[in-house]
């Protein structure tokens, strides 16, 4: 890991990225975190040869405050729980709660998914090598249920690329990885906004056209 100069875009920093892993023998997967990790994650595909998915993670919230998770719930061929005991035991959450909160959860992820990739469905990681892509990492909470996910679905090789992230966070995610591949790791982020000249919002649209060109180009996942 080391400091780059700024990434002009997503785009920019998917090539870069492509870059710094170089070629790939074991036939990987990658998987963008939408939405802001699509855009990485397509560049990054298409310069590995690789074919290109998407994996969704909705936080649980506890009872009466949504915004502190208990857990999560991460799509896929068969989707992930993932509890956060240590909180999920503090806040008194029941199971029936939290498995009614996951069903709600997952219903959301899977009108998500067909939004993004109509009835394609998931691909099937097990056993395969994994490459998990955002456009950086703040604190680096969501990445971290994805990797834990990622691990439960049994693929069997996982890797982390992003463009951006602070020390400590990679320091700590090095734990639920095989690989790890960071362009730059300051130890005061600040915002990953500021290591972009060109940071716009990405919306569903461009998710959707970047996954229909990865499958045009011949890259679709194995089912």
């Amino acid at each position: 890991m080391q400091n780059t100069p700024r990434f002009r875009n997503r785009a920019d920093a998917g090539r870069k990225l492509a870059e710094a892993i170089g070629s790939r023998s074991d036939d990987p997967v990658v998987l963008g975190l939408p939405r802001g990790g699509v855009p990485v994650a397509f560049e990054l595909a298409r310069c590995l040869h690789a074919p290109l998915d998407i994996l969704l993670v909705r936080k649980i919230g506890a009872p009466g405050y949504p915004e502190y998770a208990i857990g999560a719930v991460v799509d896929g061929q068969n989707p992930q729980r993932v509890m956060n005991e240590d909180v999920f035991a503090f806040c008194g959450a029941s199971l029936d709660y939290f498995e009614k909160e996951a069903t709600r959860q997952l219903e959301e992820i899977e009108r998500r998914r067909k939004i993004y990739l109509g009835d394609r469905p998931p691909t099937d990681l097990a056993n395969r090598s994994v490459i998990l892509v955002d456009d950086g990492i703040a604190t680096g909470a969501s990445v971290k249920v994805a990797l834990k996910a990622l691990r439960q679905a049994e693929a069997g090789h996982v890797t982390l690329a992003v463009p951006v992230a602070p020390w400590m966070v990679i320091e700590e995610l090095k734990a639920e990885v095989d690989e790890v591949f960071c362009l730059s790791a300051p130890e005061d982020l600040q915002a990953v906004s500021l290591h972009y000249d060109h940071f716009d919002q990405t919306s569903d649209s461009e998710v959707t056209a970047l996954l229909a060109a990865a499958a045009e180009y011949g890259d679709v996942p194995k089912s």
